[in-house]
This record gives structure tokens, C-alpha cells and sequence, in this order.
């Protein structure tokens, strides 16, 4: 009989960079809560940018190694040579690849390679492939699906929604696709004790102000000038009200644009990225994402954020129902009904009672998103992957 192996196996997570971004940043706290459990994982970071990440550190003091590309993804054939070494070298039990249909590049680069398991995780539903012409867009799309599901053995989604999109029309096999949602901490939402009238104050606004809250990136697929005509429909009827921009993205300067055409410059404040989001979360009232109806979002992070800080919510036909938890106070609106009808439910919500940030913990800790239940589902992809004796 062959005695069982006991140490855990050796997985090669591919990543863009370990900074604040949040596939990146979701691995990273479910291995510090591995680590909380004292349960035994051995993996590695495989940084596709080539470029060192403010949490590389924060990585190795975790017990993990961290290593850089020695050139970027975009020189192809020699970032896939450079790849292929590091795997054959390795010792790897699992490839872990976290770059949507861009993993075709990572498993063709590593193809025979002896390995115990490929997997080819979606993230989001943009299909995005790093071009911005519309031709090589049509092209590589197909090609890389296709060699994500010929070459990769698991195909692993943060919803179902971003799941299937990866793999199109294929029907879901159990014992190849599963959906894995981002295990959620909501201990930084406990600790939140904001002074909801200092944070007014700092922002030279009278202590009850209502603030309507944007935290995400500044950029298309989050669609942050459309939240500044929701706030101008909102404040036809609560003068008072604010909106709140935290975060950083090229649509900054579109935001401003908006806001001085609509007669709303002294109404809105942009915070730029913020290290702080449960406190200025829980300072907050609304939290709005006008996602893009298509693609639909595929796991919006934020969202259960928002809900843990006592947030209501205004959402997007774009926005699933994967981060919406039992009890949660919310509309979903399509973008097609307008700014007013987006300015009328925020209207409806705020008539109702504050939703309770106790009772979302408690939600969370019923849901798939529970930090035990969602580090035990990672890990049993790992699982029979051992490619040793």
C-alpha cells in the first residue's frame, strides 16, 4: 500500500500582480485564513506583469513564494518559455491559472508538461483578451476558449454566471466545473465604528448630509458618470443629498464633466482609492453600481461589501444575484429606465429602515461566501491533484 502523502500540494497560482486588485487580493486572505487555521498550503505567485506588487510581502510573510515573470505576457514567446522552465523545474502539483481565456496562453505554454492538474479559473464575464482591436478580439477569443477547454482539466468560475461564459455552450459536468465564491471577511465591518458627522465634516458638509455612495474603479464597466446623473435625479427631490466617489480609474476626469454639466460640481466629492472602505462604507447611505447590462458582472465584490456596512443598494440589470444576501435592502433597475427612475427607488429605499449590518454578517456567514466554507471549497480543488508518489 502506498503510504498517504501528507504534505499539501504544490500550486502555482498565475496572476497579474499581487497589489490591490481583487482576484489578487481575494487569494491573499484566504491564505492568511489558512494560515489563522493553521492549515498547511504550499503556493506560489506567478506574477504575469513581470513587476513587483505593494503585496508581494505581504505574500512571503504568509508562507508564500512570490515570483516575477522575467519578462511580461505581452512578449509572448518568451514569457511562455519562461513559464514553461519555472513549471518543468517546479515540481508543481497543481497550475492554477486566474487569467480568464488568457490561461490558453499559460496551458499551451506548459502543454506535456507533467503536471497533476490544470485549472482555468473565470473571474469575470469580459472575455477580455488584452487587444484593443476589434478583428483580434474576434479571433483570439474562440482560440483561447478553445484551448482553455482542451488543455485545462477544471474550469472553476466565481459565479455561475462567469462559469458558463467560460465555457460557452458546453453543458456543466460536476466533476469538471464548479463555482467557487470569493470567501468574504467581515471582521474589517465589525471594526467599523466611523463618526458618520466627522466624516461630513471633512468633506464640508453639514453632519446630516445624505451621501449616495460609487466605490469601485472609475472606468467603463462600472459606469461611474451614469451614478452622477442618478444623483442629480436624487437630489430633485432630497436637496441635500451627495454623492461620494471612492476610487481611481480613467473616467475621473468624465465624472468631473458630468457633474459641472449637470449643475452638480458642489455636490459630489471624489476621494480617489481609498485604504479605508469599511469606515467610509459605513459613513455612507446608498450604494449605487450602474454595471453594464453585457457583459453581466461577474461577481461584484463591492456589493456584499456595501450590505456588510449597512448600505442600500442600487443596482444594475447588470449586477447578478451571486453577492446579494438574505435580507439585503436593494433595487435592481434597468439602465434603459433612466436616471429619474434610479433617483425615485433610491427615493423608496431611503423611507425604509437602515438595513442591518448584524443581521448581513449573519447572512454571510450562512452563504457560500463564509471565509471556512469558501477556503474548504478552494482547497478541495486541490484535492487527488498530487502528481507524486
Amino acid at each position: 500500500m502506498t503510504a498517504r502523502r501528507i504534505d499539501p500540494p504544490k500550486v502555482l497560482h498565475v496572476v497579474g500582480m499581487l497589489d490591490r486588485w481583487a482576484v489578487e487580493n481575494w487569494l491573499l486572505r484566504m491564505l492568511a485564513h489558512a494560515a489563522a487555521r493553521q492549515e498547511p498550503v504550499n503556493w506560489t505567485f506567478y506574477c504575469a506583469n513581470a513587476v513587483a506588487g505593494s503585496r508581494d510581502e505581504d505574500a512571503r510573510a504568509l508562507g508564500a513564494r512570490v515570483i516575477h515573470a522575467p519578462v511580461p505576457v505581452g512578449r509572448k514567446a518568451a514569457f511562455a518559455r519562461a513559464l514553461r522552465r519555472e513549471v518543468a523545474s517546479g515540481g508543481y502539483d497543481v497550475l492554477h491559472s486566474h487569467h480568464d481565456l488568457i490561461s490558453g496562453v499559460y496551458l499551451a505554454a506548459v502543454a506535456g508538461v507533467r503536471i497533476g492538474r490544470r485549472i482555468v479559473h473565470a473571474h469575470n464575464a469580459d472575455e477580455d483578451v488584452l487587444t484593443p482591436s476589434a478583428l483580434k478580439q474576434a479571433i483570439y477569443r474562440p482560440l483561447l476558449r478553445r484551448l482553455c477547454l482542451a488543455l485545462g482539466d477544471r474550469f472553476v468560475g466565481n459565479s455561475e454566471h462567469s462559469l458558463r461564459t467560460l465555457v460557452g455552450s458546453n453543458s456543466l459536468d460536476p466533476g469538471r466545473h464548479h463555482v467557487n465564491y470569493y470567501g468574504m471577511d467581515p471582521a474589517p465591518f465589525i471594526a467599523a465604528r466611523p463618526d458618520r458627522c466627522a466624516f461630513r465634516r471633512a468633506l464640508g458638509l453639514a453632519a446630516s448630509t445624505p451621501l449616495l455612495l460609487f466605490a469601485g474603479r472609475m472606468t467603463p464597466e462600472k459606469n461611474p458618470v451614469f451614478a452622477v446623473d442618478v444623483l442629480a435625479a436624487l437630489r430633485r427631490r432630497l436637496p441635500e443629498a451627495v454623492g461620494v466617489f471612492a476610487g481611481d480609474g480613467g473616467l475621473e476626469g468624465a465624472v468631473r464633466d458630468r457633474a459641472a454639466e449637470l449643475g452638480q460640481t458642489d455636490a459630489i466629492r471624489l476621494l480617489g482609492w481609498r485604504s479605508d472602505v469599511p469606515e467610509v462604507m459605513a459613513a455612507c447611505d446608498w450604494f449605487i453600481l450602474p454595471h453594464p447590462h453585457e457583459p453581466l458582472e461577474g461577481f461584484g465584490m463591492a456589493v456584499t461589501e456595501a450590505q456588510l456596512a449597512g448600505l442600500r443598494l442600487l443596482l444594475s440589470m447588470g449586477v447578478s444575484d451571486a453577492p446579494i444576501l438574505a435580507g439585503a435592502s436593494w433595487r435592481r433597475l434597468s439602465l434603459d429606465a433612466g436616471a429619474e427612475a434610479w433617483g425615485a427607488a433610491a427615493m423608496e429605499l431611503w423611507r425604509e429602515p437602515a438595513p442591518s449590518r448584524e443581521g448581513a454578517v449573519a447572512a454571510l456567514r450562512r452563504s457560500p461566501m463564509d471565509m471556512d466554507y469558501a477556503l474548504d471549497d478552494l482547497l478541495g480543488l486541490y484535492a487527488g491533484a498530487e502528481r507524486r508518489a
